[in-house]
């Protein structure tokens, strides 16, 4: 197994702990990007030795913030990740919680094509829909949608809590912006049926830069188009 696919001992802990017995499927995956993403397009060059700090484990800490709100009683059954690209965090979400329905959103058709072969040679059983967000409002809904490194929140959240069932559950993955983002995002998270708008960290003492998730709930309120009935 090539150095890059294989995770560094200093991060077998939580990569471990994230991906238990389905570790081999992330070293694949790890393996594959790191082989053809930069040919690609997916990642840039000098991502390839960071993979599993930066991206892979990054991501995979996004199943915390999933376990978190299983644990408030809100379905979890199903998840949309927004703008898949080389398939972070989608990708290792369906690696590392089997149990979810995932499907991947993404509109350009050399991507959709990589996460169909992704899933083909993993053997993962997700769903690739090659469109906008936007295309499927009122169309499709799921419990979680996740995205990353997408757009500013108040954007993000135009074309992602629209497709959060009522009681769904955005978690945006962000940077160090989180807390402005969220207050610049008030007014259209309103509109939207957005609420309880929060920041949480994941991966502290585990990791060198812990993920920064924002959650927002999509009260029962909400229409599927993204307005509130009333």
């Amino acid at each position: 197994m090539a150095p890059s696919s294989t995770v560094p001992e200093q991060l077998r802990g939580p990569a471990e702990r994230l991906f238990g017995d389905r570790l081999d499927l992330a070293e694949r995956f790890t393996g594959m990007l790191a082989e053809q993403g930069p040919e690609r397009g997916l990642i840039g060059p000098r991502e390839v030795d960071r993979l599993w700090e930066r991206h892979v484990l990054n991501c995979a800490l996004l199943a915390d913030a999933i376990d978190e709100v299983g644990a408030t009683g809100r379905p979890v059954g199903t998840l949309a990740d927004v703008g898949s690209g080389a398939g972070l965090p989608g990708i290792v979400i369906a690696i590392a919680r089997p149990g979810l329905r995932v499907t991947l959103i993404e509109t350009m058709q050399r991507r959709t094509t990589w996460l169909d072969e992704v899933n083909a040679e993993l053997g993962l059983g997700i769903e690739v829909v090659r469109a906008r967000a936007e295309e499927l409002h009122g169309e499709r809904d799921f419990d979680l949608v996740t995205a990353r490194a997408v757009a500013a929140l108040d954007k993000l959240a135009k074309w992602t809590l629209p497709l959060a069932t009522a009681g769904g559950t955005l978690l945006a993955m962000k940077g160090g912006s989180a807390a402005e983002e969220i207050d610049k995002a008030a007014p259209v998270l309103r509109r939207l049926g957005g609420t309880d708008a929060r920041i949480e960290r994941y991966g502290d003492g585990e990791v060198e830069v812990p993920t920064t998730v924002v959650h927002v709930l999509r009260t029962p309120q909400a229409t599927r188009k993204g307005g509130r009935r009333g």
